[in-house]
This record gives C-alpha cells, structure tokens and sequence, in this order.
C-alpha cells in the first residue's frame, strides 16, 4: 500500500478514526491534543518499509468524545482494540509526549504484542506532577468563551516551545484543540494520573529513545527514562537538534533517519 487510506476502526469506546500507509505495522500515537495530522510529514517517510498506522487517541481528532476524567489505559485498551478491528496481531509502536506515556502502557499490557517502541518526548514528571495539575496543566488550558478569546490563549501558550515562525504548524494545532467534543486539558490530566513509575519498568520491547534538543518538558527525562526501562531488550538514545514539541511536522526527516534504522533492527 503505497496510497493513503483512511477509515474508523469501532472500539467499545466509540469509532477511533486512523490513516494508514505502507506495510509491516507501525502504530504512531500523537500528543495532546492533537491529531494523525501530526504525522502527517513523517508517515510517507515511514510507509517505505512499514504499514504505518496513525490513530486518533480515544476522544481526540475526529474520534468519538470520551467522558471525563481519562486515564491512559483507556487510550491504550481504545488502541488495542481499533488493532483487533483492523486484524493487527503485533506491531512497533511511535508515540510522540503523551502518545508516549499511551506506548509505555500498551508495552506494558500487552507484551506480546508490542515488537518495539520508539518513545519520543516522552516526558516523566517530577514526584509533585499530579497535585500541581488538580487545577489544570497549564498548556492548552483556556476557559472556552462567546468572543474565541481560548483560541488566542491556546495559542500563546504554545508558542514558546514552537520553531520561530510556525504559524503554519500552529495553525494546524487549533482545529485539533477545536475538534467537537475534545478537551485539550484531558490527555495531560490522563498524564497526571498515570502510574508510571510502576509501569515502565514492565516494558520488554527494545526501546528507542528520542530527544528533541529544544522541547524543555521532555528532554530532561531521556537519562531518568533509560534507567527505569530496566525490563526492555535494549535501549538506544537519538536526540533531534533543534527539535521542539512539534518536532514531528518541523523534523520529520531527522526522525525518519533515526526511527527506521532502529525499527529495522528489531522489526521483522
């Protein structure tokens, strides 16, 4: 398949909408709040060797809404199931910040069906994390208002950790955070509520970490990551210089220069 499709996978959740491209499964699972159309640079540069699949998380996108609070294993249990749908008995696994946190605990549940997992930005939070978010994360955290003023705030308080003129790329973002029925706050809740300490360690996948040299949440954890990944089969590092949170739309082809050799390795 060297054509773009696209469809719904139904998941007891609700349909979970998903692109495909290539053969040999890939998952890429997004941040918060966004979409496929994350990876929408660097899905071709993958489908050279595998199918890759890039899903809604649960509630995001174009998916069917999820009731509050989420928790990122009903991201995960959503994903395994549009896999069953789609007839996806094992694949690698590419999530970028909380996509990540979603790949840690499908490597974790589902063992056997997880062959590699490429964590990207993937954050770990300090021990105070979940209380300084009982009010909300921060970031895409704006009261919805008559006049749209949320959408300038969502803006703003992205754009620090955006490449200098990425209107385009923030321009993008919006809709995402617009999307009928998404919070933008409720993947970085989930985040908050997860027990990753406890759940990282379970992973037995190799396991690729990825770096962006610019994203001032994430890149801090890449050592503290490596050390907790005391299960997985191997573990190797790659950090993006100049990559930032949108580092897979500004730096697809430096990941992609990155993710396919180690998928290679461990993927057959």
């Amino acid at each position: 398949m060297t054509t773009v499709e696209y469809g719904y996978a139904t998941v007891p959740g609700g349909p979970v909408r998903y692109t495909e491209q290539g053969t040999g499964p890939a998952v890429l699972l997004h941040q918060t709040p966004r979409s496929p159309d994350e990876f929408g640079e660097l899905r071709p540069l993958l489908a050279v060797d595998h199918r890759v699949i890039a899903f809604d998380t649960p509630g995001f996108g174009n998916s069917t809404p999820l009731p509050g609070p989420q928790h990122i294993g009903d991201y995960a249990r959503g994903v395994l199931a549009a896999l069953d749908t789609l007839g996806v008995d094992r694949a690698a696994v590419v999530g970028h910040h909380t996509g990540g946190v979603v790949a840690v605990e499908l490597a974790a549940a589902a063992p056997d069906r997880v062959t590699a997992v490429v964590l990207s930005s993937r954050p770990w939070a300090a021990a105070g994390y979940p209380a300084s978010h009982v009010d909300g994360p921060g970031v895409d955290d704006a009261a919805r208002d008559p006049g749209g003023g949320h959408r300038f705030a969502w803006w703003e308080q992205r754009r620090p950790y955006y490449p200098k003129a990425a209107t385009g790329l923030l321009a993008r973002f919006v809709p995402d955070a617009l999307a009928p029925g998404v919070d933008p706050r409720g993947g970085h809740l989930a985040c908050a509520r997860y027990e990753r300490e406890q759940r990282i360690g379970q992973v037995r996948a190799p396991v690729l970490l990825l770096g962006a040299g610019a994203d001032p949440f994430a890149l801090p954890a890449l050592e503290r990551l490596g050390r907790n990944l005391v299960s997985a089969a191997a573990v190797e590092r790659a950090v993006i210089d100049g990559g930032a949170v949108a580092l897979m739309e500004d730096k697809a082809d430096e990941v992609a220069a990155v993710v396919l050799p180690f998928l290679r390795g461990f993927v057959r």
